[in-house]
This record gives structure tokens, sequence and C-alpha cells, in this order.
């Protein structure tokens, strides 16, 4: 059995990619900073030296890099922090990676973008327009210049899904898509009106994408130990309100429930947002052997990890 470690396994995203290789047949071990009770194998160790790192990564076939800092506010008032919060550690568990022979795959952003693209290439350097993108984009480089033949970046963006070690959702609808779908779900089964927010401080577009089916994908690069840059997401590009109906399709809720308003004040983000962050998954969907996979699979899928409370992914590992 092959033996995964995850930074950031408590998280959103690593949580789902966790649960999702574990239901595929991988052993998932989740590297942290304290003791904490998860349906996986925890180590500790310590994030801020190489050697803990290493030592973590003893037996592991690969790691997945997902950990980040996400208090936004606090990156922007302490540069040396948000810089060794992003482009060290990574620089450090790759580093480690290395050492133990693990193949390293770091996960990414959509947000690496500047929004004027519409469905950007796999090929495509990034030109981020604020920090947080600036910070991920560097994250990419430490792979390309520290596992430049296996070490993968997988791009992720609009990702629903429900928090797999925590009981509710960190939060609501923010200016990106984070969030988004499992705040309309929430609302409107409340009875509550849901606002979309529009105008020129929210990201418009972008390709979703479900956090169990990130990990049935990166199952894939595992089996495969290729490196490279990939697009992990769905194939169609579209807009809040388009999401949010979608949602209302899918869930049976009622659509006339959906208003629209500029975000408030406490919501924005403090520096530049990508209007159009949509990612071609052409070339990845060639490199793995992947069909299509339409918003409204995604969906439908979503809807079941919300009513078994198991994740549900579409992909199936490789034979």
């Amino acid at each position: 059995m092959m033996k995964v470690a995850i930074t950031g396994s408590t998280g959103f995203v690593g949580g789902n990619i966790a649960e999702s290789l574990a239901q595929l047949g991988f052993e998932v071990v989740g590297l942290a900073r304290n003791v904490v009770e998860l349906p996986w194998e925890v180590r500790v160790v310590d994030f801020q030296d190489t050697e803990s790192i290493t030592a973590g990564l003893v037996g592991c076939d690969a790691v997945i890099h997902c950990a980040i800092h996400n208090d936004f506010n606090k990156l922007v008032n302490d540069r040396i922090y948000a810089y060794d919060s992003y482009v060290g550690l990574t620089q450090r568990v790759t580093k480690a990676a290395n050492k133990t022979g693990a193949q390293i795959i770091y996960i990414s952003s959509d947000w690496i973008m500047d929004g004027t693209g519409h469905f950007t290439k796999e090929s495509d350097p990034g030109n981020p327009i604020n920090l947080y993108g600036a910070l991920k984009m560097l994250g990419e480089q430490v792979i390309r210049d520290l596992a430049p033949d296996t070490g993968a970046i997988c791009r992720i963006g609009g990702v629903m899904g429900l928090h797999r070690t925590k009981k509710e959702m960190p939060r609501g609808q923010d200016v990106g898509f984070g969030y988004f779908v499992a705040s309309i779900v929430q609302t409107l089964r409340e009875g509550k009106d849901f606002v979309v927010w529009i105008g020129d401080k929210v990201n418009k577009i972008a390709t979703p994408s479900l956090a169990s089916e990130i990990g049935a994908e990166i199952s894939r690069i595992i089996d495969k130990k290729i490196g490279g840059t990939f697009h992990l997401v769905g194939d169609d590009a579209v807009t809040r309100m388009e999401l949010a109906e979608a949602t209302c399709e899918v869930f049976g809720l009622d659509k006339s429930k959906l208003k629209t308003g500029e975000p408030p004040a406490e919501a924005l983000f403090p520096a530049g947002v990508p209007v159009d962050t949509s990612l071609s998954n052409k070339q990845t969907k060639e490199r793995l052997g992947l069909g299509r996979t339409s918003l409204n699979e995604l969906l439908i899928a979503f809807k079941r990890e919300w009513e078994s409370g198991k994740v549900s992914p579409i992909t199936k590992r490789i034979a």
C-alpha cells in the first residue's frame, strides 16, 4: 500500500484530499504542528526544521503540500512572516521530500493569474495581482527549481465540498469561490435569501472543482509518478450567478431567493482580486487519462457527499 503524507490535512482542501486518497486505498499520514485526533495517522513535526519534516516523511511515497496561512491581513502586514509561511515552508517540505525520495505535490491556486485571461493553460507561469497569488507563484518556482523531474504543481480553484475535520464550515461566501456552494445550500435551506456578490472587487468567473475530486485526480499523479503543472478543475467556466443557479437546480432549491449585491466592507480582500480565474484542464486530462467532468456532475457528487457524509469523487484510481 502506498503511503502519502499531507501537510494541512486538518484544513478544508487537505482533509478532503486525505479522505479521498484513503478511500482509494492509500495509507494517509497527516503532518501537523500539534497532536490532533484525525481518522488517519498523525505525525507531529516542526515545520521550521527541515530535519524534523524529513523524519515525518520516512516511509512515505509522496507528500502533498496543502498547508497555508489564510489570515490575509496578517500576511499583508508582516511580509517576512508571509514569505516564510508560503515560500520558506515549501522549500523545507520539498528538501525533506528529496531526502526521503518522496514525490512532492504542491497545491497552488488559480489566483496566481491576473484575471484577464479565460481558460488559462497549464503552461502559463502566472501574473498575480495580490500578495497571496505572488506567494503561491513563488511556491511553484520552488518546485520547479528543487524537484524538476517529478515535482507536481496542482492548481485548483472554485473548490466545493464540506469540511472533513470540522462540524461547521469555517466561513461563508468570500470574494473568491471558496465555500460558495455550501453557503448557498445552507442559507437557502434555512429559508433565507442568498446575496450573490457582484462588482469589481470579487472573483467573477472560475472553473469550479470538488475537493474530493482533487484528491482522486492526485492519486493518478502519484500512481504515474509524473511531474509538471496540472489544472485540477472542472471543465466548465461559470459566473457566480451561473454557479448559484446550477446549485439550486441540483439541490432542489428556490432560485427566486437568489439576489445580487456588493460584498460588505468587512469581506473585501486587502488587495486586488482577479476577475476571471478560469483554467483550461485539457493537457491535464490528457496526461491523467481523464474524461470530461461537467459542473453538473461535480454538483451531483457534492450533493451525494452532503447527504451521505462521505467523500464521493468521480475519478477512480488507475487499476
